[in-house]
């Protein structure tokens, strides 16, 4: 879904916000870190897509998610992300989404190895 070349902006002051420079760094650094503090039987996934809009090369995503994090408390949060997309890969990306959520999941749960 991410180009190579993605530039992914997490907005906001989560311990995640700023600008991500390639698919690369925003996996290393949000998405596997991210996915790692979740229980494999209970990962995080998207359980509504609230709203789609399209225009042109522009999508936008307003979506809720959940999942099991490895303490064994439940993690939800709603997320927008606004992506350019080109040949069908998301070239650029923000993300908006409760940054206090975040930033407890991210300091209370350590990554599986």
């Amino acid at each position: 879904m991410f180009a190579p070349e993605l530039v992914w902006r997490i907005e906001g002051h989560s311990l995640a916000s700023k600008e991500y420079g390639s698919r690369q760094q925003f996996i290393d650094e949000v998405l596997a870190p991210f996915g790692a503090r979740f229980r494999p039987s209970a990962p995080f996934r998207p359980i509504t897509i609230r709203s789609v809009y399209a225009d042109g090369d522009t999508v936008i995503v307003c979506w809720d998610g959940r999942g099991i994090a490895n303490d064994g408390q439940p993690y939800e949060n709603s997320y927008a992300w606004f992506m350019t997309k080109r040949d069908g890969k998301v070239i650029d990306g923000t993300a908006f989404y409760d940054s206090i959520s975040f930033n407890d999941l991210w300091t209370r749960v350590q990554p599986r190895s």
